[in-house]
């Protein structure tokens, strides 16, 4: 007891000249024994490796931009940017490396942070967060291929062995155009038709969604799905256009099938609102648009703390589908996953999973992503000329703009 008290009393005095008056900084350097050379909060740099940034490339290809990022050691990783405009996006994600050169590709979270909060009037917009997304599939994909393993190991490994994959035999999607503010019964039984005819083709124990694509307006909506109850739709996807939370309430008073929401809510903090409101039945936010593997993960936590599954919306390339199945992989709530093979150019995308008969998707193989991009092909491709995608779907019969 009395070395306790004498160590205390001690620890007593040179904490009192520690955090003396005057030249506070200065004392605790000399009486604690801590300068800029011993402070461990001074030494946040990555010690055990000389790996940093030195090149991106964003080369863009029909309605997507590959972006490639290359270290000193001659490990390299690839991103893709997803649903921009191409020639605006490849020159952001070329600017924007002004703030990754000679940095450390392993410290995501804070490259992550560091581009996002860049700039006051671009974080949280579409352009911002759907080029982050690029690049952050880049940096895991680097970082996977340091540590020798697949992306979802990096994430705390997976907690399933497939995912379940649409369409497919078993799982298929009905979607809608731009239509009045509200419908007749010829225009509400096309759909009903629609989605009747997709419920015998994937049967009784099969999967039907319906996606509304912001296009249908809330009348028309509350009309149709009171119409289309009887065939068990798994979700409405994009009940609303984004922006007045009050319409996606209002939506979710009236209809009783389950309103899949977050297609264009970018980052935790647009996908928030929902959850606390009660809206969202269902989480269908895009790896590629929210700002890549890194985000997704935390918007799937979000959703688990309020019970809310992912089902992420996907309309990449086999490269930055393979970005959200490694982040989908590792999640506990997830209901299903988007993909199109014909998206992708033959030949452009190697890939290191498969989908099984029973639209299963296996786990992807090898390290990082998984993908390997040829780029001769890619060369090739860039050389054709591709219009922007501007909405050829919204208007009306009077001539009028629709949302879509």
């Amino acid at each position: 007891m009395t070395n306790r008290r004498e160590w205390l009393s001690s620890l007593s005095t040179l904490a009192a000249g520690c955090f003396a008056t005057g030249a506070m900084h200065s004392h605790l350097d000399e009486a604690c024994g801590v300068d800029d050379t011993n402070n461990p909060a001074a030494k946040v740099a990555d010690r055990t490796t000389t790996i940093k940034l030195t090149k991106l490339t964003a080369t863009p290809v029909h309605r997507k931009v590959f972006l490639k990022l290359e270290t000193n050691l001659g490990v390299t990783g690839w991103g893709e940017i997803d649903q921009l405009e191409t020639q605006v996006a490849a020159a952001l994600a070329r600017s924007l490396f002004e703030l990754l050169d000679g940095e450390n590709p392993t410290r995501i979270e804070h490259l992550w942070q560091k581009i996002y909060r860049s700039h006051r009037d671009m974080r949280g917009g579409p352009f911002m967060t759907h080029t982050l997304a690029g690049i952050d599939m880049a940096l895991w994909d680097i970082t996977g291929k340091l540590w020798g393993v697949p992306v979802y190991r990096l994430l705390g490994g997976p907690t399933r062995d497939k995912l379940f994959m649409y369409p497919s035999p078993k799982a298929t999607k009905v979607g809608a155009g731009s239509q009045p503010f509200s419908g007749n019964p010829q225009q509400i039984e096309q759909f009903v038709k629609a989605i009747e005819n997709a419920r015998k083709q994937v049967g009784p124990d099969g999967t039907v969604m319906f996606d509304a694509h912001c296009a249908l307006p809330p009348p028309f909506l509350i009309q149709l799905a009171a119409a289309i109850k009887p065939f068990d739709v798994l979700y409405i996807e994009e009940p609303a256009v984004p922006g007045n939370i009050e319409v996606f309430k209002r939506l979710k008073q009236h209809i009783g099938i389950p309103l899949a929401v977050g297609e264009q809510a970018r980052t935790i903090w647009e996908v928030i609102t929902y959850l606390q409101e009660g809206c969202a039945d269902i989480l269908q936010v895009d790896c590629a648009h929210t700002g890549g593997i890194t985000q997704l993960r935390k918007i799937a936590t979000l959703g688990e703390a309020y019970h809310v599954p992912l089902a992420p919306h996907c309309v990449t390339t086999d490269l930055g589908a393979s970005a959200s199945l490694h982040a989908s992989a590792t999640i506990p709530f997830f209901l299903l996953h988007e993909y199109y093979p014909s998206i992708s150019p033959p030949g452009l995308v190697t890939k290191s999973w498969s989908i099984d008969k029973d639209g299963y998707a296996s786990l992807p193989q090898g390290v990082g992503l998984g993908c390997e991009i040829d780029e001769a092909k890619l060369a090739e491709l860039a050389k054709a000329p591709h219009k922007p995608e501007w909405p050829t779907r919204g208007r009306l019969p009077d001539g009028s703009i629709a949302d879509y």
